[in-house]
């Protein structure tokens, strides 16, 4: 075993991001591999950053490569899933990384191609796709642009774990040999894939010169320093998760409290709703029994005075009834 590991983020930068031919190389064959075109030219824009790693506040390495097309790619390694949802992020240094052209004085047929690579090293998608291309499209899936070269914005997504580690070499396609090699070069030559592609893959063995010059005890210093950077970012965030865990249990019970302020509220405007309704039902059979009584004084006083000798005529004045309903109350 050897102190290298691809899948540090500072290994992984120093491998392919330092200013000098082999790790150029190094570069555009991940590029060539992972993008399907062939890469001629770049340029690592912010190649100082392993230099300068000790003065960083936080270990977070891309390199950002620049085409000589003038096209930006944004090259990160990613080990672990947060609490923080991965592609919004990756999304949002997207969006960023677009929006940082500088457009004055310029037409927006101008705006060159961005592209977000991340290698996870965990699976973030439910499929077996190793490589995924995200683009800007309607919910039916038809793309936001007929010609793929004007799709300017790309997130391109590498699920390491799902290769395969057991498939034969022979078997392997160029992606997945080099994701073996990321996840197995620390074993170096113990691990029988790696030493058959080291000895027969020219791309390989490229990347195993640039691996051999981070295999030193020196290295190892400088890699567990960057390590401890890294451990350190890791308690400041869990610490963030936690504020963020509390103040969404603080607002949970903020609202738990208004629901239930809401519910006491609801159930008093129910009650009063039932008791308008039953002072309703009882107004309205006070008023019921009121006409009926009123009906049977009217009725007594008909049959009074046609007992009395009153025409039906000489009542029905009187008691502003017609002489057919005076005939009914009396035979009633």
């Amino acid at each position: 075993m050897r102190s290298a590991n691809l899948l540090n983020d500072f290994a992984f930068k120093y491998v392919f991001g330092e200013d000098c031919k082999e790790a150029n190389d190094a570069l555009k064959s991940l590029l060539t591999v992972f993008l399907k075109r062939k890469v001629n030219h770049v340029v690592v824009k912010n190649s100082e950053m392993v230099k300068d790693y000790t003065k960083m506040k936080s270990p977070r390495l891309d390199l950002l490569v620049e085409f000589d097309d003038q096209t930006t790619v944004d090259l990160e390694m990613q080990l672990r899933q947060t609490k923080d949802n991965l592609l919004n992020r990756f999304n949002y240094y997207l969006a960023r990384l677009h929006g940082s052209q500088d457009m004055e004085g310029k037409s927006y047929s101008q705006l060159k191609e961005t592209i977000v690579m991340v290698f996870f090293n965990l699976i973030i998608a439910d499929d077996d796709d190793i490589c995924s291309l995200y683009t800007m499209r309607k919910y039916s899936g038809i793309p936001l642009v007929k010609d793929e070269k004007e799709d300017r914005m790309k997130l391109m997504t590498i699920e390491m774990p799902k290769v395969d580690l057991n498939k034969p070499l022979e078997d392997m396609n160029e992606q997945e040999k080099m994701i073996y090699y990321f996840l197995n070069c620390h074993k170096g030559l113990d691990d029988s894939k790696i030493k058959v592609m080291i000895e027969s893959d020219g791309m390989i063995q490229m990347l195993e010169k640039r691996v051999e010059t981070i295999s030193d005890d020196r290295w190892k210093k400088i890699i567990e320093d960057f390590q401890k950077l890294h451990e350190n970012e890791e308690r400041i965030e869990l610490q963030l998760e936690l504020e963020e865990a509390q103040r969404q249990m603080k607002e949970a019970r903020k609202d738990k409290e208004e629901a239930r302020k809401d519910k006491e509220e609801a159930r008093k405007e129910k009650e009063e709703a039932h008791k308008e309704k039953e002072e309703a039902h009882k107004e309205k059979e006070e008023a019921r029994k009121a006409i009926l009584e009123a009906d049977k004084k009217v009725k007594q006083m008909v049959c009074k005075m046609y007992e009395d000798g009153f025409t039906l005529e000489q009542i029905s004045a009187y008691c502003s009834l017609n002489v057919d309903e005076i005939e009914l109350l009396i035979k009633s």
